[in-house]
């Protein structure tokens, strides 16, 4: 619980000077500068891992025409400064071929600077859902924080960050297609849980078939249901004959192999997965 007030002061004191910052954004004398672009590093700590060209484009534009409405955050390092805050300003800055950027200059240390990365990307609705889980675990790690302390610091449900916790274990295809916006939250929710390779299977299907989340809930469903058929069975025959199953998905145009009791499909297309997965279905 300590651990959790230190970040709210913390992060509450830094937030705060920033703001007071951006508020009086005059000369010199208030913390506001001209410094060079090249001279600025990235945050080490920026949580935000994809920035979408086409939106970074626009804004370079924008900053070409109205020049930048609002400073980037630094602190100062021995041969430069390290970027706190504004990312998506400093990108499109150096798209727009600027020189310089105005930067507002703060003394932090880095645990502050890493805290307020995480949490400005994740108030400002920045990430995406698999950054935004890892954002989340990464706070809640770094500060020993539960689920309602969380909430309280960010200022989200907690529901909210139960539920975006749990697309980690998603794997990393689903992820993948999560970020690449193949899939949505709602189809990544459903197969969570999933074996990795079933997750796989529906994510195939999913982007090949467009299934919808409803249709992506039936398919679980009966995979679910195989699998308790299944479990009881498990151990009582040493060894399983195949032979018609293979005949069948021969029939099918698919290839399969078989080693013990485990009978491997190769499928080389999405239409072979829709074409397998109707076959169960009817």
């Amino acid at each position: 619980m300590a651990k959790a007030s230190a970040l709210g002061r913390g992060l509450g004191a830094l937030l705060s000077e920033i703001e007071e910052a951006y508020d009086n954004e005059l000369p010199k004398k208030n913390g506001i500068e001209e410094i060079a672009v090249s001279k600025v590093r990235p945050n080490p700590y920026q949580p935000r891992k994809h920035f979408d060209p086409e939106s970074l484009a626009e804004l370079a534009e924008s900053i070409k025409t109205h020049g930048l409405l609002q400073p980037i955050v630094v602190k100062e390092d021995i041969d430069g400064y390290i970027l706190i805050a504004g990312e998506r300003r400093l990108r499109a800055s150096k798209l727009a071929k600027l020189k310089t950027i105005k930067a507002i200059i703060v003394s932090v240390s880095d645990e502050q600077m890493r805290e307020h990365a995480l949490i400005e990307n994740i108030q400002r609705d920045e990430l995406n859902a698999i950054d935004l889980a890892q954002a989340y675990q990464e706070l809640i790690e770094i500060h020993e924080l539960t689920h309602d302390q969380l909430s309280q610091t960010v200022h989200k449900s907690r529901a909210q960050i139960t539920n975006t916790l749990r697309l980690l274990q998603l794997n990393e295809k689903g992820k993948k297609a999560l970020i690449d916006g193949k899939i949505s939250a709602g189809h990544a929710k459903v197969i969570i849980g999933l074996e990795p390779s079933e997750q796989s299977l529906i994510i195939d299907s999913i982007i090949g078939q467009k299934l919808s989340v409803r249709d992506v809930e039936q398919m679980v469903k009966k995979i679910k249901s195989h699998d308790s058929i299944l479990a009881p069975q498990i151990g009582k025959f040493p060894e399983l004959d195949f032979k018609q199953l293979q005949s069948l998905l021969e029939q099918m145009g698919l290839k399969s192999s078989k080693k013990g009791s485990k009978l491997t499909i190769d499928f080389e297309s999405n239409g072979q997965i829709g074409t397998f997965l109707a076959t169960l279905s009817s």
